[in-house]
């Protein structure tokens, strides 16, 4: 069931590849900005997030565990190059007359403490989510993709808030108030890609028949460290 087309990165495999960073980038960048669903304090983030998993459970289903890898790695490293960037140009001196300098740090300044939780949590929830997927995907003989992308999501989704909000607020706020931003988020955001399930259905289906390749990963080894496409 798994067709080659002799192609390493096929236009259409950029594109999601693209649209994967982005939407990651784009969700560091908002989520200082608070706003309110339902009754629920969230990220603004939230808004955006979710759908960097969308695309890394296309990535994974159509072109397997190995290039989805690749991909991770690559918005892992546009993320730390982000925020060093950022850091940077907010510590060049400024002129006297120019008095955005607060707003602008407010907005892109980030914390050593949340950097360092946001890129741990990135790294283990996307490995746990594409290397879970790819296994389900192995076990159901390619059938019920909502199964795996709902599962990898569930798992994912909770190796990613549990690690990101603990590490970038434990100490910082009751211990009530850090358990309900971790329910909270997680909820939302694992709400939000099961609703988004007939949307990854028609990506999916469509790549598979455009690019022809359906991956299943046998004889894959899950070690993220590993690069090979």
């Amino acid at each position: 069931m798994t067709h080659e087309n002799g192609k390493e990165f096929s236009p259409a495999f950029l594109i999601l590849a693209c649209l994967f960073v982005m939407f990651l980038l784009l969700s560091n960048i908002i989520a200082g900005k608070l706003i309110q669903v339902f009754g629920l304090v969230l990220p603004a983030a939230v808004i955006l997030f979710p759908l960097s998993y969308l695309f890394g459970d296309v990535l994974t289903e159509v072109y397997g565990y190995r290039k989805s890898r690749l991909v991770i790695w690559v918005g892992f490293a546009c993320n730390v190059l982000m925020a060093l960037i950022f850091l940077a140009v907010i510590a060049l001196p400024h002129p006297s007359f120019w008095q955005n300098q607060n707003a602008y740090a407010t907005v892109l300044g980030m914390t050593p403490r949340l950097v360092g939780a946001s890129l741990v949590a990135y790294w283990a929830g996307e490995f746990s989510n594409s290397a879970i997927l790819s296994l389900m995907k192995k076990l159901t003989g390619g059938r019920w993709l909502w199964t795996r992308t709902i599962g990898s999501t569930v798992i994912g989704q909770g190796v990613d808030t549990l690690i990101f909000i603990a590490g970038a607020f434990y100490g910082l706020v009751p211990g009530g108030v850090l358990i309900q931003m971790v329910v909270a988020q997680y909820v939302w955001k694992v709400a939000y890609e099961a609703a988004a399930t007939p949307l990854t259905y028609l990506i999916v289906g469509w790549l598979k028949r455009v690019e022809r390749v359906d991956t299943f990963d046998w004889g894959v080894k899950y070690n993220p460290f590993r690069l090979e496409v």
